[in-house]
């Protein structure tokens, strides 16, 4: 089940919240989580029945660990029961994401050809995995007490604001909330606010920005779009295709986070912020500050700083770094591109840390538009899985195929036939306005926010007649 669902605002949403506040009304903390345990299960199997096996064995394994990890009285001891939690949490997402990747790489190697497994990937793993295995990190640090109640535990792990698309939210920044809770009417507006403009976000601007890449060119499957021939083109066309996925991907994610992060605030959680105008970055290391922070600050934390982080030799330091991006690559997909793509970032980050940082900040405005170059670039190698493709796609960016393409098909004729008019551009120029903190900082005004509460009922409304009328509503999170 997606939040972009008509069944999902007008039939799931609000039975859930009616049993959960009447249960909570009667019973208080122990019933919410329950109800929210029941209906998370089913918003999950809703999709995938199957695959609830898999979260509670995640559920169950570190939930078991957990208590062995804090009963345990010596560190051999906690570490044994740390290695079972890693290791069953890894070997989940080694089997059903990775096990396919892991053949077709051996199969590189001359007389092997191993057959491929073909086992659907179940969607959310790697943010459920990543949040059961940061639990048990803390409780061996001793950060946190093991939580005592199962059913609170997968209370935790199966909330389905967060389940398949983040923020990966960790249980020391719940734990509290998750026994202990109040909703009150102004923070349920304040959710419900930020509800409507994730799910504006999502269908209102990033399915039209998906629509226009994909329209000009499907990098999943180019016999559906207009053209499969990158020459076509040329230099605006493949960078209108770019421009265009870069306000998708942002405002698709950007906007999941701020569904999930508004119900949350609705049930009376109060989830960490993930994204913060990435692209208003002064560096790629700032970017990294700004885009999917719940991801980054789980690698910086539970890998970078367990390899040491900086405090260590030069090479080392150089070591973890690339270690860090080679994982936080594959993460995204089991695809050779997203490790390119994590180890474009790794490179970069190593030159911005060893010297260009300094002469970023001396370079106001430029240091914008050289982020944000290099961004968009990086999207081409995350959108890609054929190597061949990503060297087609740049050579069309740089001019290679002219200005407007080669070949029979011209880019006017690819603009005609992707229908993109005058609608997109205005939908394309307030996404750059939208992805800035203008909008932000006008909704803040007190003089406006009576005028912004009527605006939000308005993209309410509009998103719902886009799903009513079966709009392009592609899902992006299947790879992760």
């Amino acid at each position: 089940m997606e939040f972009s669902q008509l069944y999902f605002a007008f039939w799931f949403l609000p039975l859930f919240f009616i049993c959960y506040y009447l249960f909570g009304h009667f019973f208080k903390t122990r019933a919410k989580n329950l109800v929210m345990l029941i209906f998370s299960l089913f918003f999950y199997a809703w999709g995938e029945p199957v695959y609830v096996i898999l979260m509670i064995y995640s559920t169950v394994l570190d939930y078991t660990t957990g208590q062995m990890i804090e009963r345990s009285n010596t560190r051999f001891k906690k570490n044994i029961w740390l290695s079972v939690s890693l290791i069953g949490n890894l070997g989940l997402l080694g089997i059903f994401k990775y096990l396919d990747f892991f053949i077709e790489t051996v199969n590189l190697i001359p007389t092997l050809n191993l057959p491929l497994r073909n086992i659907a990937l179940p969607i959310g793993i790697s943010f459920y995995t990543f949040q059961t295995m940061s639990y048990s990190i803390d409780v061996y640090r001793g950060k946190i007490k093991a939580e005592k109640n199962i059913f609170d535990f997968a209370t935790y792990v199966t909330m389905f604001p967060q389940l398949i698309a983040g923020p990966v939210v960790r249980y020391e920044t719940i734990h509290n909330e998750l026994h202990e809770r109040s909703e009150t009417l102004d923070n349920f507006a304040s959710g419900l606010r930020r509800f409507i403009i994730g799910l504006s976000k999502k269908v209102l601007i990033s399915n039209a920005m998906a629509s226009v890449a994909d329209s000009l060119y499907n990098a999943e499957n180019p016999l559906l779009s207009v053209t499969s021939d990158v020459s076509s083109l040329g230099v605006i066309g493949s960078w209108i295709v770019m421009l265009s996925y870069t306000l998708h991907i942002y405002f698709d994610f950007s906007g999941y986070s701020d569904m999930a992060i508004g119900i949350g605030k609705m049930l009376g959680f109060n989830f960490l912020e993930n994204f913060n105008y990435p692209y208003i970055s002064k560096s790629i290391t700032d970017f990294w500050r700004r885009w999917h922070i719940s991801m980054s600050t789980f690698f910086r934390d539970y890998v970078y700083f367990s390899l040491g982080g900086n405090r260590c030799s030069k090479l080392k330091w150089i070591r973890n770094i690339f270690i860090v991006w080679f994982l936080t690559g594959l993460w995204h997909g089991a695809e050779w591109n997203f490790v390119l793509w994590g180890l474009y970032f790794a490179v970069i980050l190593l030159i911005e840390k060893l010297f260009l940082s300094k002469i970023l900040d001396k370079l106001p405005i430029i240091n914008h538009f050289y982020a944000l170059f290099l961004i968009v670039y990086g999207w081409v190698i995350f959108r890609h899985s054929d190597l061949t493709v990503i060297g087609e796609f740049t050579k069309a960016m740089f001019g290679a195929y002219g200005l407007f393409g080669e070949g029979e098909t011209s880019l006017y004729t690819l603009l005609y036939q992707a229908g993109i008019g005058t609608s997109a551009i205005i939908t394309f120029l307030f996404a750059v306005i939208a992805s800035t903190p203008i909008l932000k900082k006008l909704k803040n005004k007190s003089s406006l926010k009576v005028v912004g509460d009527i605006l939000l009922i308005l993209l309410f409304a509009l998103s719902v007649v886009k799903l009513v009328l079966g709009s392009y509503n592609p899902f992006i999170y299947f790879k992760f």
